[in-house]
């Protein structure tokens, strides 16, 4: 019996200390569990949470028999501005960077983009490329602005994202607010032009609001898999993530790097910003508060290993719980059960250092004494 425990112990121990995308699996997995109890305690019966999630990610409403592939259009929508806020933290911590600032960024590039969407050039295809390209630039300053001040005066990375969160945001309301024609909630509407809506994927998905960005996060994921994986300076960025010194000692500009880095990290946030403001609203809005969606990124870079694939999957799973809240609250499954879910995740992911640490001691321990007895 004892052997059987210790057994046990060990494969948790494995899998926990495993590859990635196992870990990431297994905390997932332990999270429904622990939300399935948590419902039956409150009396309230799991299929309902199950089938709702369903609901979004496939159509069926499996209590009346119908289909509507809006729910799923409306997923996808909830999840891109998620996968590419993750991705903004997931390259930074490659790079060894801790990018608490996705949030800014996103603010900066949705501002920007409202201003191009309103002033910019009212031709076709132009138009909203213009203004994709305009709220690209706009994060990428805004975390190229970070990135400089730790490479060039150490200032901490999370201190000045932080602080900079509260410069975008107050920023953007106070410079959306003067635009004529608007009032203290929101600009006058935006030209069709400037609009990333799709007639062939809203009809695609009974008039959802999916739009060209998804097209746009696909394009973002693949760049973030090819530049990481593929090209040399992936591997400058790497090298740097890893060791800075043992970096700088092989001939790659680190303090370039970390600069460039959070640069590429804000220009993801600010295409997630520009994604949000012209694919989910028809007008610009003076924002009263942070969207979340920034924060919500550093859990979604969590759960997916900051790597390409990782990170979109894990947007999926974080967007596909955000979704199905609404569904949820009519069973009379509390909507926080979700949030709770996404809690219990990064809080599993956060023990794997914890657990590592603790099977490096015991591999220690049992060599010592085997040592001792020889």
């Amino acid at each position: 019996m004892v052997k059987a425990v210790r057994t046990v112990r060990e494969r948790i121990l494995e899998l926990f200390t495993g590859s990635g995308g196992l870990v990431s699996a297994a905390v997932v997995l332990l999270g429904f569990l622990v939300a399935t109890a948590l419902v039956l305690a409150a009396g309230r019966s799991p299929g309902n949470m199950y089938s709702a999630i369903f609901q979004v990610v496939s159509g069926w409403d499996l209590r009346r028999g119908v289909w509507n592939a809006r729910y799923i259009g409306e997923w996808l929508v909830v999840t891109m501005p998620l996968i590419l806020c993750g991705f903004s933290m997931a390259f930074a911590a490659r790079t060894g960077l801790f990018n608490i600032g996705a949030e800014g960024q996103y603010m900066a590039g949705l501002t920007a983009a409202q201003f191009a969407a309103l002033f910019g050039p009212r031709l076709p295809f132009v138009h909203w490329i213009f203004a994709v390209l305009a709220a690209l630039a706009a994060g990428a300053l805004w975390g190229g602005a970070a990135g400089f001040l730790k490479a060039r005066f150490s200032v901490s990375e999370v201190v000045a994202t932080i602080m900079m969160n509260y410069i975008a945001l107050y920023a953007c309301r106070y410079f959306s607010r003067l635009i004529p024609g608007g009032n203290p909630h929101r600009t006058p509407d935006f030209p069709l032009t400037a609009r990333l809506s799709s007639p062939l994927l809203e009809r695609l998905t009974n008039e959802s609001r999916l739009n060209y960005g998804l097209y746009l996060t696909i394009a973002a994921m693949l760049f973030y898999w090819i530049v990481m994986e593929k090209t040399r300076l992936g591997y400058a960025l790497r090298a740097t993530g890893f060791n800075k010194d043992a970096a700088r000692y092989g001939g790659i500009n680190v303090n370039s790097g970390i600069t460039l880095s959070m640069a590429i990290s804000g220009a993801f946030a600010g295409l997630a910003g520009a994604i949000v403001a012209l694919g989910s609203f028809s007008y610009g809005r003076v924002p009263s508060g942070q969207d979340g969606y920034g924060f919500d990124g550093i859990a979604v870079a969590l759960v997916g290993n900051s790597t390409a694939w990782g990170t979109a999957l894990s947007g999926l799973l974080f967007g596909m719980l955000k979704s199905a809240q609404p569904l949820m609250q009519s069973r009379r499954i509390p909507k926080e059960i979700t949030s709770i879910i996404l809690g219990l995740v990064v809080v599993f992911i956060s023990l794997r250092p914890g657990v590592g640490i603790i099977v490096e001691w015991r591999m220690k321990e049992k060599a010592r004494r085997g040592g001792n007895r020889e």
